[in-house]
C-alpha cells in the first residue's frame, strides 16, 4: 500500500505530491559515510545484534479485513491543545504574513508557513539577518531552494533535542530533518519510559529521520523504527552515530508500514508505545499507494492489535489534511471500542517565543492528533 523521507515515512513509504513534509522525505540525499553502492545492502548481523535494517519484502502480501468491535467507547478528552515553545536547540522566533521565523541551532531560518495570517511581531531588520531563507514554490506540495543572505552554509549541522542529538539538513522541500512540534509527544514518551519500571517497547512508523527512535531509546525503550525511504533510514543511523546510540536496541527496517504491521500482527509481536506519523498521499517501495482516508482505520485497527496488554498509549498525528481532529477522533474511539482506557485529541501548536526563547508571543497551529492511553 502506502511520511517518507522519519518519516515527518520516509516513514514507512515514500510520499509523493502530499505536501512539503511528506515529498521531503523522498528529497534524495548521499549520507556522510555510506559509500556503498546504490541498491546494495549491508551483511546480516547476528541476531542478538542492537541494531539491523531489515530489506523491503518483494512478495504481495493480502490486506487483512477491519475487524468488528464492539463494547463501549473509551472515554475522551476534548479538545487538548498540546503546546511546544521550543526545546535543546529550536524555538520559534516569530510568524505572520504567511511566514515563520526559527531559531535551530546557531541559525535562525525564514520558511512560508501558510496559516501565520496575523502581522510580524518584530521588525523588518530582525528578519533580513536570517541565516536561511527558504524560496520557491510555496504550495504545499511545491518545491524551492534555499538563499543564504548571509555567508553560505554547509548542507547539514549538529541539533541537539530532548538530550538527542542529530543533523539539521536543508532540503529542497523547505524541511530541516526535524519536526518541532512533535516535542510534546516526545516528552510524553520519554516521561513514560523512564518511569515505566519495566523495559518498554516502541514501534515507530514513518519514522522519518529517527529524532523519536533515538528519544525513546535514550530514555532505555526497545525500538523498531519503520521507514519506507533508504534515505530517511541512512539519514537515522547518521543521527543515531551522532548521538552515541550506535550500541542503543534500535532495528532500522525499510519497509511499506501497512505491511509491516500486519506482519507484525501475524507474528504475535506486541509493543507498549506506538507511533504513527502517515502522510496524507504517499507510495511504498515497491509501489504501494497510500491514501490517508483510505487506509487509516485498517493502520490504526491493526496497531491496536499490535498494542501489549499492559500498553502505555497509542498516537497517531496527521497533517496537512482537510479535516476536523473529530474525525481522527471518533475513528480513534471506535477503533479501541472494549478497551477502555481515554481518547484525548485536537491539535499540536508551537508557540512564539521571542528572540530570547523566553517571551511568549503567538500559538501557530501545526497538526492534528489522536491519542488512547490507559486510563
Amino acid at each position: 500500500m502506502q511520511k517518507a523521507s522519519a518519516g515527518k515515512a520516509g516513514k514507512a513509504i515514500k510520499p509523493v505530491k502530499g505536501g512539503p513534509r511528506e515529498a521531503e522525505k523522498a528529497a534524495p540525499f548521499k549520507p556522510r559515510g555510506d559509500r556503498r553502492p546504490e541498491g546494495a545492502t549491508r551483511a546480516p548481523r547476528p541476531a542478538d545484534a542492537p541494531s539491523v535494517s531489515e530489506p523491503v519484502k518483494a512478495l504481495a502480501e493480502p490486506q487483512r479485513t477491519l475487524m468488528v468491535r464492539t463494547g463501549e467507547r473509551p472515554a475522551e478528552r476534548v479538545p487538548l491543545i498540546l503546546e511546544s515553545q521550543g526545546a535543546g536547540d529550536f524555538h520559534l522566533i516569530d510568524s505572520g504574513e504567511g511566514e515563520k521565523l526559527e531559531q535551530y541551532g546557531p541559525y535562525r531560518v525564514v520558511r512560508p508557513e501558510g496559516q501565520a495570517l496575523w502581522p510580524k511581531a518584530l521588525p523588518a531588520h530582525v528578519w533580513e539577518r536570517a541565516d536561511a531563507i527558504f524560496t520557491g514554490d510555496t504550495d504545499e506540495d511545491g518545491m524551492g531552494r534555499w538563499r543564504f543572505p548571509r555567508e553560505a552554509l554547509g548542507e547539514t549541522w549538529p541539533l541537539s533535542l530532548l538530550d538527542v542529538d542529530f543533523l539539521g539538513r536543508f532540503t529542497s522541500f523547505r524541511h530541516v530533518g526535524v519536526f518541532p512540534e512533535q516535542i510534546a509527544h516526545w516528552t510524553w514518551m520519554k516521561e513514560r519510559i523512564e518511569t515505566a519500571g519495566r523495559p518498554l517497547k516502541v514501534l515507530n512508523l514513518f519514522g522519518y529521520t529517527g529524532v523519536a527512535s533515538l528519544v525513546a531509546a535514550a530514555a532505555g525503550a526497545e525500538v523498531t523504527h519503520v521507514d519506507a525511504s533508504k534515505k530517511a533510514i541512512g539519514w537515522a543511523r547518521e543521527n543515531q552515530s551522532l548521538s552515541r546510540l550506535d550500541k542503543a536496541p534500535i532495528r532500522w527496517i525499510c519497509d511499506d508500514a501497512m505491511k509491516f504491521i500486519q506482519r507484525e500482527e501475524r507474528r504475535g509481536h506486541r509493543y507498549d508505545i506506538i507511533l504513527t506519523d502517515p502522510p496524507k498521499f504517499g507510495r511504498g517501495p515497491n509501489g504501494e499507494v497510500w491514501h490517508l482516508f483510505e487506509h487509516l482505520p485498517l493502520m490504526l485497527d491493526v496497531c491496536r492489535e499490535l498494542l501489549a496488554p499492559k500498553a502505555l498509549g497509542l498516537v497517531l498525528t496527521a497533517y496537512s489534511i482537510r479535516a476536523s481532529f473529530y474525525s481522527i477522533h471518533e475513528l480513534m474511539r471506535e477503533t479501541m471500542r472494549g478497551k477502555g482506557g481515554l481518547v484525548e485529541s485536537g491539535e499540536l501548536v508551537i508557540r512564539e517565543a521571542g528572540l530570547d526563547g523566553k517571551t511568549q508571543g503567538r500559538a501557530l497551529s501545526t497538526s492534528l492528533f489522536s491519542r488512547w492511553v490507559p486510563k
